[in-house]
């Protein structure tokens, strides 16, 4: 959670100026942390954060913008819910302040997505919506396989709202509901970056892209040496393959050999894990791997016929099953 609260503290002391981008973030950060609350008959704001510095923004923004002044409470952590919590309250104006974010629609019911002015605004707005819903109750996790940033949401329509605000960014987002509660999420790992940039947390797409790249470094290294490993095994499986066929052929062929071909065929015996290009370099004089590779070729091929003529097992009677095996 360590990114989480490195992107929150830095929202939450970003400058923004213009009047109509605060009340956006304000009305998204109060509908994302189910804000709205119905006591006594009466509508009362309650927002609960997990960062004391996302509860202060939130406060002087409704003081500065709409001129209500909130009660600001600290929860200390206990029994389940250990971290500490924060809490922005507004009792007697609360149903004003609803009415003026656009929480509430003229009827006083409501709104289950965001905000008509919220979600017909400009991508500004959709910035300002996206910061407060992540101020609310947003997340994110190290760069990796299972790398994220998600949203939780209190329904799915505010879910669609958020993804749709996304899209007029032209940065892609998933809606999907995991054990019965509304999500939003990003997974790419570019659309991750391009997300936190929009929203203004530059040091911590630089933090990010730095443990993304490295852990991108490490992959790749890793990749490379269990591909050279694996194709190291490999070729010393076929290298003994070759010379338990290699045998064989001079079995059957026993004193009628070409000089040439009996000399490949004993370097493949006494070097039986050699690739072919170390072969041809303790021929004298050194030959090139793939004429070391055509003179065995040529050796078994001859054995084989060879065998055939007589009616007994060829070089491949020479393998065990576990190199028959290795070999398909």
């Amino acid at each position: 959670m360590a990114m989480t609260q490195q992107v929150k503290s830095e929202l939450a002391t970003l400058e923004v100026a213009k009047p109509e981008l605060r009340k956006a973030e304000v009305a998204a950060l109060l509908r994302f942390a189910n804000g709205l609350h119905i006591a006594g008959g009466r509508i009362v704001v309650e927002a609960e954060l997990d960062t004391g510095a996302a509860a202060r923004r939130l406060r002087t923004a409704i003081a500065e913008l709409f001129g209500f002044t909130c009660e600001f409470v600290v929860i200390t952590g206990s029994g389940l819910r250990r971290g500490t919590r924060y809490v922005v309250r507004l009792i007697r104006d609360g149903e004003s302040l609803a009415r003026q974010t656009g929480l509430i629609d003229p009827r006083g019911r409501p709104v289950r997505g965001l905000p008509i002015q919220v979600v017909s605004g400009g991508v500004d707005v959709s910035v300002a919506a996206w910061r407060g819903a992540f101020l609310a109750h947003g997340s994110l996790t190290e760069p990796g396989r299972s790398m994220a940033l998600e949203v939780t949401c209190p329904g799915s329509e505010a879910a669609l709202a958020l993804v749709g605000a996304a899209r007029r960014m032209g940065i892609s987002a998933k809606a999907r509901e995991v054990r019965g509660i509304d999500r939003v999420v990003i997974r790419d790992g570019d659309a991750i970056s391009a997300m936190l940039t929009r929203l203004g947390a530059h040091e911590t797409v630089l933090a990010w892209e730095d443990r993304r790249m490295r852990r991108e470094v490490r992959a790749s290294a890793n990749r490379l040496a269990n591909f050279d490993d694996a194709n190291l095994r490999r070729s010393a499986r076929a290298a003994v393959a070759a010379g338990a066929r290699v045998k064989r052929a001079l079995e059957i062929l026993g004193e009628d050999i070409p000089d040439h071909l009996l000399e490949a065929g004993r370097l493949r015996l006494e070097h039986k894990q050699a690739s072919l290009e170390e072969l041809g370099q303790l021929h004298v004089p050194p030959l090139t791997k793939d004429a070391v590779a055509g003179r065995i070729r040529r050796l078994l091929a001859t054995a084989d016929k060879r065998a055939s003529e007589l009616g007994i097992p060829n070089t491949e009677s020479g393998l065990s099953q576990e190199m028959i095996e290795d070999r398909d």
